[in-house]
């Protein structure tokens, strides 16, 4: 069989006929402006140099490595058949807030690491303990989205939670309930399986909805562990690394701090437990409460390495433009005595 591990990307192969069109509107408005100097046969030959047909030889090299690096992104599998395994395991959905306040410290020093950074890797270290289960992810600031739906594929996780940032969501906000209700959404609907929401927030200017959807994920048996991340005690939030943080209307300049208070009350309303990242037990006390779930059926889909089919297009990739390095503009000698490209008149 032949497929993709990421079927989306090949929408990327729409830029290769984007290209050749814009490659081919740039070579008629060459045309036009050579033709307010003369004709264009008589002005060849004032330009012995110009070739007509590298530009067309290696713009079609540029696009299959293009091409073959867009499939090669997309991951096709082939030859061995998919091997699937029965594990026991259950279903982790994060919900990451992504708002403005998430820049600042984690801790009571105002130049201490960033609360972004130090959720992130929180994260990596829990998706490290998650290898028989599976993991979604979503990100809210003022809104939420879903990042990555449901799966095993913990490669994939681990590349998004590394790429988050405070950019993603302009509608700044701490919109947790609409976070907590999209999490739900994203999980099976196999009741034996058990299902966790794991909350990464500051929980600051949360809306007034949280601890309702809370309740609400605790009727259908869905856990929410609140990971606390900031100072209590609050910070400023820097715009930049050259100490220039964020102000007020007046000017002032504006703190965070983590409603501890807050997390806490939606973690309880959910059957979860609040966890202060900042502590040092944060990883182990996330994962033991994450074990109390009840595991269970969970298929995993996996291919061997010899099925994977990514570095032929690599390969085919690199090859073609390094040949189209060596292709220089310069007319080929042999090639003069040839028109591929334009007709010939007809001599009277």
């Amino acid at each position: 069989m032949f497929n993709f591990a990421y079927p989306t990307l090949l929408y990327l192969l729409l830029l290769a006929p984007a290209l050749y069109g814009l490659f081919y509107l740039a070579r008629l408005a060459r045309r036009k402006k050579l033709r307010k100097y003369g004709n264009i046969n008589v002005l060849k030959p004032l330009m012995p140099q110009a070739s007509p047909y590298k530009p067309y030889i290696k713009i079609t090299l540029e696009l299959i490595a293009l091409v073959a690096l867009v499939f090669a992104l997309a991951r096709p599998r082939a030859g061995e058949k998919e091997a699937q395994e029965d594990t026991q395991g259950i279903e982790v959905m994060i919900a990451f807030d992504v708002s403005r306040s998430m820049l600042a410290s984690s801790n009571d020093d105002p130049a201490g690491i960033s609360r972004l950074n130090r959720a992130k890797y929180i994260l990596d270290r829990i998706v490290d303990k998650l290898d028989n289960d599976k993991v979604g992810l979503i990100v809210f600031a003022g809104e939420a989205y879903t990042q990555l739906p449901m799966t095993t594929d913990f490669v994939s996780a681990k590349m998004y939670i590394n790429s988050l940032s405070t950019d993603m969501i302009q509608s700044q906000g701490t919109a947790i309930g609409e976070a907590i209700s999209l999490a739900m959404r994203g999980f099976t609907s196999d009741e034996t399986i058990g299902k966790a929401i794991i909350l990464i927030t500051d929980a600051e200017d949360h809306e007034g909805n949280a601890v309702e959807m809370a309740q609400a994920a605790a009727k259908r048996n869905i856990q929410i562990d609140v990971v606390g991340i900031g100072s209590t005690n609050g910070n400023p939030i820097p715009l930049d690394n050259r100490g220039t943080y964020l102000k007020d209307m007046e000017g002032n300049v504006v703190t965070t701090a983590l409603n501890a208070d807050a997390a806490t009350e939606i973690a309880h309303a959910a059957d979860g437990i609040f966890i202060n990242g900042a502590s040092g037990s944060a990883i182990s006390d996330l994962t033991e409460s994450l074990d109390r779930l009840e595991k269970g059926d969970l298929k995993h889909v996996t291919y061997k390495a010899s099925a994977e089919q990514f570095p032929v297009f690599g390969w085919i990739a690199l090859i073609f433009l390094i040949v189209d390095i060596f292709i220089l503009d310069r007319e080929i000698g042999w090639l003069t005595k040839f028109n591929f490209f334009t007709k010939t008149e007809s001599k009277k």
